[in-house]
């Protein structure tokens, strides 16, 4: 998230806002920036990275403005449809702000049937019935934390005031399960001697069922409306059954007249991907043919070098080759092959290289919560304490006093570097093996120099590990925020200070141990037991505190965990409701509501993960709750009865590695399949070379290619896996279901009607 532009000025004296954004998945918050004060064209600069735990129609983001009562009121928002995510995908873009409207934030999806039925009367008429079904609904939006929703089914024509007729309210759930059935009369009353089925074909266009989903609120403002569809019958077949999946969608109309420039626009880079993952086995030409590429002579001729090759940024080929790389225990020899062709020690690692990149990704990776230990309380320190460290006499301010920076500066750089040097036993398993692995491939290399096996490694982890992470601490999650320009400047100083120690340092050893997991604090609500006289379970909030030894809750965030409100072993089961899980406890099961889908999802995962180790781990589960006198799932009355659900399977015991490696392997087929013209063109680059033994013709200059005719055998072999995965592909979009109003998939029909096959 970047900034937003010519907001609109509050209308008083002051005519300065006081801004935030929030990122939604379609209405749900999954995401808020930090407030800047005063502004009207804030800069937030903010990197949100989650994985999309459901599926969504929009990605929204909303400007809110907070006043002096610490009232938030919205003005303006960006609806990015999830089919024309791909079209800003990795750009930066302005999005115009548009109204924020009740009667358009709608999201879910209705199942409805249709039926038209002759009905003969006792004289003998014959009437046509429409009977309609409404089924149920899924995913409807949570309104102020509840969600009762109703539907109410009218049959709309020139000539008709029907009043609507309404289902029975299903309280809290936004899944609701409705089986109601409605009866409309459509046509008049026609003779009983005409057996056929007869409708005017004017009256059959200018009639239509609307459909509308209303939460029930207890709020003197009324019921909110939560969408609608409209459905034609003309949509109605020969034998009168009409049965399908519908998106909801706005009233129309329901919005104020606002004109759109009035609103300001929004800077947004947006980064979408979307994998739909097959069975293992479908992916194995490929991935045996990835992870053989630390095999392959020369370097340039491996398959994953020629993913960088063909990629936009060698950084989006990056992420799933160093994932997939960890996943089966072959980033060693991959990351340091290419130090046996390196030509000047002084440059390992410090180019724009695709091996460069895959480093800092698997740094990243691996040693985040090495980071975390390590870092984030002096981090944190630096940004509460905002202590002045500029040394700079062309930036110091008249209030500052040089050498009182530079002593400042002194001290943090001192404990720091003290703090990185005395690391070695937190530092990760597998980022030591590379460290190892750099050290000799070094000095093998470069024999005269016999600093270089000390120099390599204590200067790569500075100048590509601590030193960003200490320069902007926000995307290695050490902040949740980026800093103020103050503690920026700062921290700056600092890496510079601590990137320039590491590069002359000439560190001995290297030493490893286990990796310390952090402790993991976020504030939740929980269902009380209800162990009182009259049973009651209400909820409450509660801060939550995950080691890798326990799982506490407490009263407050700063509660110490000496004496805990409650402690146990964390067995834990998921429940859909409204971002509910469960923790299974020997005798009894605690509901924790998390306060958003990706919030719950982490918490989920990081709780499984943790939780592998233990003993007592359960084979089965209730995946509902207990509730008056009997378990919702299996309809057991016996609150201590056996779960009815069998549990997963067991997950990898190493917490930081956890990779799937079949879609990461869909992610490399992906961009393989993205760029497929550049492999064709890399193609005709290795029969240029081979043919033409001259000048490089420019279209082809761009390649790295150093041996023409293993790369070709390389591109063919790669081709062909990718062919085979896309007629996979193929067949699972063609044969999938989608409810109507889907764009996506009307977008997908249309490109395979338009798209050409390739032939190598």
């Amino acid at each position: 998230c970047e900034h937003p532009k010519n907001i609109p000025p509050y209308p008083g004296p002051n005519r300065m806002r006081d801004c935030y954004c929030t990122v939604n998945l379609d209405q749900e918050e999954v995401f808020r920036t930090k407030i800047i004060e005063k502004s009207l064209c804030p800069f937030y600069g903010e990197d949100f990275y989650c994985e999309i735990p459901r599926s969504f129609r929009h990605l929204s983001f909303y400007i809110f403005d907070r006043d002096v009562f610490r009232r938030d009121s919205s003005i303006g928002k960006v609806a990015v449809k999830k089919e024309d995510l791909q079209k800003y995908h990795g750009k930066d873009t302005w999005f115009q702000l548009q109204p924020v409207s009740a009667d358009s934030e709608v999201q879910g999806k209705v199942h409805l049937e249709l039926r038209l039925s002759e009905v003969i009367t006792d004289s003998g008429v014959i009437n046509h019935k429409l009977a309609t079904r409404v089924l149920e609904c899924q995913g409807l939006p949570i309104v102020n934390g509840q969600c009762d929703p109703y539907a109410a089914v009218s049959l709309l024509g020139p000539s008709r005031s029907d009043q609507a007729k309404k289902t029975k309210v299903k309280r809290k759930t936004n899944n609701p399960q409705f089986e109601e059935v409605f009866y409309f009369e459509v046509t008049r009353p026609l003779s009983y001697t005409k057996r056929q089925f007869d409708v005017e074909e004017e009256d059959v266009d200018k009639l239509a069922l609307r459909v509308d989903l209303w939460n029930a609120s207890n709020l003197k403002f009324g019921d909110e409306f939560l969408g609608g569809v409209r459905v034609p019958l003309r949509v109605l077949s020969q034998a009168g059954v009409h049965d399908a999946w519908y998106f909801l969608q706005p009233r129309e109309n329901g919005g104020k007249s606002v004109k759109v420039e009035e609103l300001g626009s929004l800077r947004l880079n947006i980064v979408y991907t979307e994998d739909h993952v097959f069975p293992s086995e479908h992916y194995t030409p490929l991935r045996d043919l990835l992870l053989h590429s630390a095999n392959v002579a020369p370097v340039s001729a491996s398959p994953a070098h020629t993913l960088g090759e063909v990629c936009r940024e060698k950084q989006e080929a990056a992420i799933p080759l160093v994932r997939l790389f960890l996943h089966y225990g072959k980033i060693v020899p991959f990351i340091t092959h290419p130090v046996s062709l390196c030509r000047d020690p002084n440059t390992i690692f410090r180019g724009n290289s695709l091996t460069s990149k895959c480093i800092d990704e698997t740094m990243k990776l691996a040693g985040m919560h090495y980071l975390q230990v390590t870092l984030k309380p002096i981090i944190d320190e630096i940004c509460t304490e905002h202590k002045s460290c500029e040394i700079d006499p062309v930036k110091l301010k008249e209030s500052e006093n040089l050498e009182t920076n530079r002593e400042n500066l002194r001290q943090y750089v001192d404990r720091i570097f003290n703090t990185i040097t005395t690391s070695g036993v937190r530092c990760p398993t597998v980022m030591c093996d590379i460290f190892f692995s750099l050290r000799e491939s070094a000095a093998t290399r470069f024999q005269v120099d016999q600093d270089v096996r000390y120099t390599a490694v204590s200067s790569f982890i500075f100048l590509r590990f601590f030193a960003p992470a200490i320069l902007s601490p926000n995307l290695f999650h050490l902040r949740p925020h980026h800093p103020d320009p103050a503690t920026s400047r700062t921290l700056t100083l600092i890496s510079k200070t601590i990137q320039t120690l590491g590069s002359l340092a000439k560190s001995k050893s290297v030493t490893h141990l286990s990796v310390v997991f952090p402790f993991f604090l976020r504030f939740m609500i929980k269902r009380a037991q209800g162990r009182n006289r009259f049973g009651m379970k209400n909820f409450k909030k509660r801060w939550f505190r995950l080691t890798n030894h326990e799982f506490t809750y407490h009263k407050t965030k700063d509660e110490k965990c000496k004496d805990p409100t409650q402690v146990f072993p964390p067995l834990l089961s998921p429940s859909p409701l409204l971002q509910m899980f469960q923790v299974i406890q020997p005798e009894r099961a605690l509901y924790i509501q998390a306060n958003n889908c990706v919030e719950a999802r982490d918490w989920i995962d990081i709780l499984t993960k943790v939780s592998q180790c233990n003993r007592k781990r359960l084979s089965t589960y209730h995946p509902s709750a207990y509730l008056n006198g009997h378990w919702l799932c299996c309809k057991f009355s016996a609150d201590t009865a056996s779960g009815c659900t069998p549990c997963t399977g067991g997950l990898p015991a190493n917490i930081q590695l956890d990779v799937d490696g079949d879609r990461e392997t869909e992610r490399i087929y992906s961009l393989f399949s993205t760029y497929m013209t550049k492999l064709i063109k890399m193609q005709e680059a290795c029969g240029s070379k081979s043919v033409y033994d001259g000048p490089e013709q420019e279209e082809y200059s761009s390649f790295v290619i150093d041996d023409p005719q293993e790369t070709y055998k390389t591109l063919k072999l790669i081709v062909s896996a990718v062919q085979t995965l896309e007629q996979q592909h193929t067949k699972y979009k063609r044969d999938k279901e989608h409810p109507i109003g889907d764009k996506s998939f009307q977008c997908y029909i249309r490109q395979q009607s338009e798209s050409s096959t390739y032939s190598i």
